[in-house]
This record gives C-alpha cells, sequence and structure tokens, in this order.
C-alpha cells in the first residue's frame, strides 16, 4: 500500500484547508485509514480515523473543528480543518491499516501563521 498526501499550506488563523491522501497498491485490503500529526518538539499524534465502514474517531482537541471522511471508490481519505489555529501548525500524516499493519505517507506541512 502506498499513500500520497496533498493539500498543505500556509494558512492564516481561523482559515481552512482540506488534506488528501490517495492510496494505491492493495487498496482493497484497507481498513482503518487516519491522520497524525507531529509538531516540531514532540511525538506524532493522532488526529482522526475512520473505518472502511464510515465510523470515526478523533482527538479532543480537534473535535467540532476536523471532518475526516473517505471515498471507498476512490481509495482516498480526506480531512477538512476549519478554525486553524497555530497550535495546529505540524507535519501531517496519512496512515492506512492493512491486514494489521500500519502504512504511512509522506506527511504534508500545515503551516497557522498571520
Amino acid at each position: 500500500v502506498q499513500l500520497q498526501a496533498s493539500g498543505g499550506g500556509l494558512v492564516q488563523p481561523g482559515g481552512s484547508l482540506r488534506l488528501s491522501c490517495a492510496a494505491s497498491g492493495s487498496t482493497f485490503s484497507i481498513n482503518d485509514m487516519g491522520w497524525y500529526r507531529q509538531a516540531p518538539g514532540k511525538q506524532r499524534e493522532l488526529v482522526a480515523i475512520i473505518t472502511r465502514g464510515g465510523r470515526t474517531n478523533y482527538a479532543d482537541s480537534v473535535k467540532g473543528q476536523f471532518t475526516i471522511s473517505r471515498d471507498n471508490a476512490k481509495n482516498t481519505v480526506y480531512l477538512q480543518m476549519s478554525s486553524l489555529k497555530p497550535e495546529d501548525t505540524a507535519v501531517y500524516y496519512c496512515n492506512a491499516e492493512s491486514w494489521g499493519v500500519g502504512y504511512w505517507g509522506k506527511g504534508t506541512q500545515v503551516t497557522v501563521s498571520s
């Protein structure tokens, strides 16, 4: 399974961004997909996860602010981020689970700054 994330960038506080992550390879075996982030000097943390059936789970810090969604036909997971704050600045990583193995895409930088 290969993952390609896109959509990061520089945004002002209060702005929005949508991240996308397209999976390729053995996509039929993918179960959960999710987004993680790692801020400078901090450990990577879970942001949101979505099952193949569409059940979602969010970190408390982003509930009501971020929305994860998934298009199984396109093998793509999305992260809609709204009301962005400087503390949301991080490298965002896409993750997919297949047969108990986690796969990671290259991160995409999100910077929230005025």
